[in-house]
C-alpha cells in the first residue's frame, strides 16, 4: 500500500511518499480502508519533534511510528474474528490519538476505539476532522462547564477547533467573541460569533473586558496577556501547553481562582470521549454544527498540505484524500 513515512524529525521534506506493507488486524480489531484524513497544527508539532514536550509521545530521538495522521474518514475492509460490533463495508470515522498510521491506504484500529458509524448526511471529508470539534466539546462544556449568557472569546477562532468552539460556544448559548486574521472575520461571523476582532489588534487586551472563558487554541498561547482578561472565576483553556501555562494552572488555581488549564481530547477515558462522540454526531445530524473545509490535498501532496498549514492562514480544516 501506500505511505506517508516519517522516519525522523524536521521540515516537511523529510514525509515520504512510499510503498510500505500492508497491515493486520489482530483478533479485536478492524482493516480500515482510509478514504480521507484530517492535516492540522499537531501533525505538523509531531513531525517537527517540538515542543520537545511531543517527543514523549511520540518518540525521543525519532517517530517510534513513523505513519502519522490520527483523524480518519473510512470504510472497515476486514474484522478481526472476535469483533462484534462492526461488519465489513460499514463507513466509519474516528481517531487513533497516539496510535496514528492515518496517512496510509489502509490502516488497523481496536474495535473498542473512538470510533463510529458515519452518519449518512456528512461526507467523507466533513467526517474526518472529528477530534476538534471533540476538543472543542471537551474544553468548553466537560472543563468550563459553559452557561447560557457567560462571556467567552475564542482566540483562533477560524481554525479547527476554532471553528467549531464558536458554533459549540453558541448553542449552549454563550456570548462569542472570536480573534482571528483579518481574511476570516466574516467567516467567524457567519459561523455565529456575536463579536469579531482582528488578531494583529492588540487593543482588545486593554478595553477592560473580561471573559468568564478564553480558549486559545492558536497554537501560540499568550496566556500572560490574556490573564487579565479573565473574570474572577473564569477559565483560560488551551491544547497548547508552555511552561508558563503549566506554571499558572498551579499559581492561578492556588491563590485567585482563575483556572488555567491545559486539556485535550485525547486524556479522558474512552467511555466519556463515546459520550461527547454520541452527543456532537446528533448535533451533526440535525445541522446545527458543521464541519468547515478549507482545503483539501491528495496523499502524494502530503508536504504541501504541512506547508499549508504551517502558514497559519486556514480556514476550518486541512484534508488529504487517500482513496475514493
Amino acid at each position: 500500500m501506500k505511505a506517508i513515512v516519517c522516519e525522523k524529525y524536521g521540515p516537511p521534506e523529510v514525509l515520504q511518499f512510499k510503498e510500505v506493507e500492508n497491515p493486520v488486524p489482530n483478533n479485536k480489531e478492524l482493516l480500515i480502508k482510509v478514504f480521507t484524513v484530517f492535516v492540522g497544527i499537531e501533525d505538523t508539532m509531531q513531525r517537527k519533534g517540538k515542543p520537545y514536550f511531543v517527543r514523549v509521545f511520540v518518540g525521543l530521538t525519532k517517530p517510534k511510528k513513523p505513519i502519522f495522521g490520527t483523524e480518519f474518514c473510512g470504510e472497515i475492509e476486514e474484522v478481526g474474528k472476535d469483533v462484534t460490533i462492526f461488519k465489513k463495508g460499514d463507513r466509519v470515522f474516528g481517531v487513533t490519538g497516539f496510535g496514528f498510521g492515518c496517512y496510509a491506504e489502509y490502516m488497523c484500529i481496536p474495535e473498542a476505539g473512538l470510533l463510529s458509524i458515519k452518519p449518512p448526511n456528512i461526507t467523507n471529508e466533513e467526517a474526518a476532522p472529528i477530534c476538534g470539534a471533540m476538543a472543542a466539546w471537551n474544553l468548553l462544556k466537560a472543563i468550563a462547564n459553559i452557561q447560557s449568557g457567560q462571556k467567552v472569546l475564542i482566540y483562533g477562532a477560524s481554525g479547527s477547533i476554532g471553528s467549531a468552539a464558536v458554533q459549540i460556544a453558541k448553542i449552549f448559548g454563550a456570548e462569542v467573541t472570536g480573534v482571528c486574521s483579518s481574511s476570516n472575520l466574516e467567516l467567524v461571523k457567519s459561523l455565529g460569533a456575536d463579536n469579531v476582532i482582528d488578531n494583529t489588534d492588540e487593543g482588545f487586551t486593554k478595553n477592560g473586558l473580561t471573559y468568564d472563558v478564553i480558549l486559545d487554541v492558536s497554537g501560540k498561547p499568550s496566556s500572560l496577556q490574556f490573564r487579565n482578561l479573565l473574570t474572577r472565576r473564569g477559565f483560560y483553556l488551551t491544547t497548547y501547553p508552555t511552561i508558563s501555562i503549566l506554571f499558572q494552572t498551579f499559581w492561578t488555581s492556588m491563590f485567585n481562582g482563575r483556572k488555567f488549564v491545559f486539556s485535550a481530547t485525547g486524556l479522558k477515558p474512552v467511555s466519556e470521549r463515546l459520550i461527547f462522540l454520541k452527543e456532537l454526531i446528533q448535533l451533526f445530524k440535525e445541522g446545527r454544527l458543521k464541519t468547515i473545509i478549507d482545503q483539501s490535498f491528495q496523499l502524494g501532496q502530503m508536504i504541501e498540505a504541512h506547508r499549508y498549514i504551517e502558514r497559519g492562514l486556514e480556514r476550518g480544516n486541512v484534508i488529504v484524500t487517500i482513496q475514493i
